[in-house]
Parts: C-alpha cells; structure tokens; sequence
C-alpha cells in the first residue's frame, strides 16, 4: 500500500512512529534553533519515508504542531491569566514571575496544615 494514499493523520502517526530510535534525525531535531528548522528537518525524514507530508500538514496536525509550538517559546502549560507555570528554555528573554505557582503551593500548604 502507498503510504501517500494513507489519511494525513495516519502518515503523521507514522513519521512520529519512525522517529523514534532515529538517532541521527532526533539529533538535527534537538539542534533546530526554531520551529522552522524542525519543520525543514521533519519534512526530510518524511520524504526518505515516502510519506508525502507537506508543510501545512505538519505545522497542523499533532502532536508535530505542539512540538513546533513549543520549540517556538510556547509554554506547556499555563495557568490563570496565560503566565507559563514553568518554563524550561533558560536562554528566554522574556522570563515571567511565578509567582501565582508559590500562592497556590502556600494554600495547599496551610490547608492541609488546617486539616481542609
């Protein structure tokens, strides 16, 4: 069966699939400076496939779309009004207070302390 001939959601299922235990392309992943570079590299690894994914079909379709998202400076999490509860790039410069995480772990401190 040709793979291009497959939903876009399977072939995806199947490029995520691959990727795994490849050494050499999860490395020029972790190397990308951003999104962009990602999407050039997943591409590549698409057409040594045979899969036929496009770019469209990769920056829409998860969880490809949420690793593009997050290698662009998107938080995994956000609580409240949008401030990333953590933040693993060290290298931002644009670093939030979280200071609503030390609230909440406080509360729950003392409510347990209280017996609620």
């Amino acid at each position: 069966m040709d793979a291009k001939t497959l939903p876009v959601n399977e072939r995806v299922k199947l490029l995520v699939e691959a990727l795994d235990g490849a050494e050499r392309t999860n490395e020029a992943l972790s190397r990308c400076e951003d999104g962009e570079a990602m999407v050039g590299v997943l591409l590549g690894a698409s057409e040594k496939l045979g899969l036929g994914l496009t770019r469209d079909d990769l920056i829409d379709k998860p969880p490809i779309r949420d690793w593009i998202w997050y290698k662009n400076g998107g938080a995994l999490l956000t609580v409240g009004d949008g401030v990333p509860r953590y933040q693993q790039d060290k290298n931002s410069t644009s670093l939030r207070f979280i200071g609503g995480g030390l609230v909440i772990a406080l509360l729950f401190i003392v409510g347990m302390l209280c017996g609620f």
